[in-house]
């Protein structure tokens, strides 16, 4: 029987900050225990579900940090938006196949079910539309060749859980179906991702997409009259001329003296922030961070008066992740052991191809786009204020404070590039 191909394509544009979450709707919960027992297996599943996307987000970032072509490199991704497609996915997974999905993304085979984890995306979905503004757009998307007869459940599923779109689109006709997919991409990210799909596989059946899009603005912005042209080293060797926002303002800092890392908070006018971390040596940090980290930074800032200078910058990422997917144990679902019977019946589907695409956009005003920002060094100014230049290398996170989910994840090398 002939393989059809499967692609997934993950989009995040998020402007500084975005999350993966979006509206809710109404799920079939099949009723295994009461209703008592049923909150707090609720609620031990959201924890259980949420401590995984933290860590996901950090071995997600250690791969494309170690791969060969990110040397040197800028970084940026959307963790909760690769998770969120992949949690997709697993739906229509069976037997190694899921397995390897579930390990892949932290989910322990015992204590969660696929039920489980469709339940408390919806929950982490919901839960975020109604916290967010206007200025987050999060969701997903399946489209579905005229041909291709997937099974309701599945596509109930996604609808349910993963608040997923449906579209039926003709395959065989590559230019037209390309051109309603990056129409409906860019709509969606507000234009950042203006062409996600360039050429389609006529063999291609669903393409299953998520995205994000978020526009966050400064709680406190920078004044556009104190933007000057300045030097970024990107390495011993490199200097690159940027556009360097400045500010004198009390800031939250904090100087994690274990992992040598000057660490900034530089809040939104909403429940997210920007995270920058300048560490001493950009490999110690990079090597060593995790959800805890977070956690210990957040609850440990101090507010103080500082002359802050970041760089203004527009950055566009993307990733293939097949090899790091494989890498991180999700094989089958690329080769000809695929076992995803649960999206269709009497046909050998296999994963084509997992692509990520971010974009991050930081001025004076605030983040459009992805996570990306970064920390400078300390010294000290004629008035003693000390400073904190992001004038080198540096790692960002944007989260949300109070359930430090990780939106997007980054490093800044080369603020040009």
């Amino acid at each position: 029987m002939m393989k059809a191909a499967l692609g997934i394509w993950i989009l995040s544009a998020v402007i500084c900050v975005g999350r993966g979450h979006h509206h809710a709707g109404h799920a079939s919960v099949e009723d295994h225990a009461g209703q008592e027992t049923a909150a707090d297996s609720s609620h031990n599943s959201v924890s259980l579900v949420t401590a995984a996307n933290k860590e996901f987000a950090f071995r997600l970032y250690r791969k494309l940090a170690a791969h060969a072509d990110s040397q040197g490199k800028n970084i940026f991704f959307s963790p909760v938006s690769v998770s969120v497609a992949l949690a997709a996915l697993s739906v229509g997974a069976r037997e190694e196949t899921h397995r390897q999905l579930f390990s892949g993304l932290g989910f322990n085979n015992t204590l969660l079910t696929q039920s489980d984890v469709d339940q408390v995306f919806k929950i982490l979905l919901q839960r975020e539309s109604k916290a967010s503004n206007e200025d987050l757009s999060e969701g997903t998307a399946v489209f579905v060749d005229n041909r291709f007869k997937p099974r309701p459940e599945f596509l109930e599923t996604l609808k349910q859980s993963y608040f997923a779109e449906g579209f039926n689109v003709d395959f065989t006709k590559t230019t037209d179906s390309a051109n309603t997919i990056n129409k409906y991409v860019e709509e969606k990210t507000n234009g950042k991702i203006d062409k996600l799909v360039d050429n389609l596989d006529p063999s291609t059946v669903m393409y299953l997409i998520s995205y994000i899009y978020y526009k966050g603005k400064w709680a406190t912005p920078f004044d556009p009259k104190l933007t000057k042209e300045d030097m970024f080293r990107v390495d011993g060797n490199t200097k690159v001329p940027v556009q360097m926002m400045n500010m004198e303002e009390r800031v939250d800092t904090y100087y994690d003296q274990a992992i040598n890392t000057t660490v900034l908070h530089l809040p939104f006018n909403n429940s997210y922030s920007m995270l920058l971390m300048l560490p001493d040596d950009m490999a110690t940090l990079e090597n060593t961070i995790c959800p805890g980290h977070v956690t210990r930074w957040l609850k440990s800032l101090l507010s103080r008066k500082r002359d802050v200078y970041l760089p203004k910058f527009s950055i566009k990422t993307s990733y293939t992740l097949d090899s790091v997917l494989t890498e991180m144990g999700m094989t089958d679902m690329f080769g000809d052991r695929a076992d995803l019977s649960g999206i269709a019946e009497g046909q050998k589907l296999t994963v084509s191809e997992v692509v990520h695409q971010a974009a991050l956009d930081v001025d004076e005003a605030g983040a459009t786009a992805a996570a990306a920002t970064g920390i400078g060094i300390m010294l000290t100014s004629v008035m003693h204020i000390p400073i904190m230049r992001f004038d080198r290398p540096f790692m960002v996170v944007v989260t949300e404070r109070s359930t430090e989910n990780i939106l997007f994840m980054g490093k800044i090398v080369n603020p040009n590039i």
